[in-house]
């Protein structure tokens, strides 16, 4: 059996109203920090809430809020000058994946070299970051308990994964309270987006027997609760659920892999400006149609996780089904196709190729259980912009 290795933040605090325990865990991490956020969340009263907690534990803070759904090298820059000119000693994300992606890079080019497109790809850090605190507002991208993140260079209209132990947070407090206020769109995103974690994360060639177990229970989780959080955004105990579903998916894929389905819609991003979540669950069932045959088994315990009865079918009518399963789940919760978003026809099926390169170049389509061409991938882009 291959050594493992599974690498987490050495504190993740759980459960409702756990936001009051950032007093007690930002002792001994210094006296300033900087509260990296965005507008929703500002309006919401929940960076209030933060600046009020930290300064119960005499912690000083700075604001930066102007953080949007896709994350860019002239976030972190600006983030960074900050740093610098208000001496912070450490960082507070709160917000959805794209806040706690920022604060990560910016955590990161305060303590080495160079800007952050630098360090595209695996394991170029050589420093540690600024200590880090992550508490995700969404159920969600699991980007608290994670070692990547996703920023946009701008300059080459590349959307970066950047990877490495040292980006993961110190703390991560998960707490179910901040994501009653997620709007039904939100809500579908970053569920979905915790399903193609969940899946992908079980399904990749780097997945071990600690991650498959996070991987199986977070689908559970996410397929038995996602309805309902959407139907009903007061539903506590759904909501609870999610947000731990959405927390094992990232344990499971940060410490396996994610696979095709992300390498193909960071492309989409970068040209159209998808918000990330929407992108993978328009992708996500197209990419599991063409992905199941590579480990039949593994598909056909989704489906069994999906909630589907599989009794007396055999492994690959089982899991032929893991497709439909998601689709249907997509179809509830009024996912659009890329038609449907008003992605511009033409220029989608000019830059399709190039999509599909850069999909490839950015390695995450090499976890996938079945390998996959320009030509597969550019076929499966054309399934996703018209459906069916």
């Amino acid at each position: 059996m291959m050594i493992k290795e599974i690498r987490l933040p050495a504190r993740i605090i759980t459960g409702m109203g756990s936001l009051d325990k950032l007093a007690e865990v930002v002792d001994g991490m210094g006296k300033k920090a900087l509260i990296v956020s965005d507008k929703v969340v500002t309006d919401l009263g929940y960076l209030d809430k933060v600046k009020e907690i930290l300064g119960r534990a005499d912690v000083d803070a700075a604001v930066y809020n102007e953080v949007n759904q896709e994350p860019t090298n002239v976030h972190v820059e600006t983030g960074l000058k900050i740093v610098k000119d208000e001496g912070c000693d450490f960082l507070v994300a709160i917000g959805g994946g794209s806040a706690i992606d920022a604060a990560k890079a910016i955590g990161l080019v305060a303590t080495n070299p160079g800007s952050i497109s630098d360090y595209m790809g695996q394991n170029k850090v050589k420093n540690p970051t600024l200590p880090m605190i992550a508490v995700p507002t969404t159920a969600g991208t699991g980007s608290e308990v994670t070692r990547n993140t996703i920023i946009t260079d701008l300059n080459t209209n590349v959307k970066m994964l950047i990877g490495s132990p040292y980006l993961i947070p110190d703390v991560a407090i998960d707490d179910p309270a901040l994501t009653m206020t997620m709007p039904q769109g939100v809500t579908a995103s970053t569920g979905l987006d915790a399903l193609t974690h969940a899946i992908e994360g079980y399904v990749s060639k780097q997945a071990q027997p600690i991650t498959d177990e996070w991987a199986l229970s977070a689908i559970r989780l996410i397929a038995g609760n996602l309805r309902q959080a959407w139907a009903d955004g007061s539903n506590v105990t759904a909501r609870s659920n999610m947000m731990l579903g959405q927390l094992l998916a990232g344990m499971a894929f940060s410490n396996s892999s994610v696979a095709l389905v992300h390498g193909m819609a960071r492309p989409i991003g970068a040209f159209f400006h998808v918000a990330h979540g929407i992108s993978n669950a328009v992708l996500l069932p197209h990419v599991m149609r063409f992905s199941w045959i590579g480990n039949p088994e593994k598909f056909a315990k989704i489906t069994e996780a999906m909630g589907e009865n599989v009794e007396g079918l055999s492994v690959l009518d089982a899991a032929e089904l893991a497709a439909d399963a998601v689709e249907r789940l997509c179809a509830d919760l009024n996912v659009p196709t890329y038609q449907e978003m008003g992605l511009d026809e033409k220029k989608y099926f000019e830059v399709a190729p190039r999509m599909a390169q850069d999909a490839i170049a950015s390695g995450s389509p090499g976890h996938n259980p079945r390998a996959a061409t320009v030509d597969e991938i550019v076929e499966i882009y054309r399934l996703a912009y018209y459906g069916g």
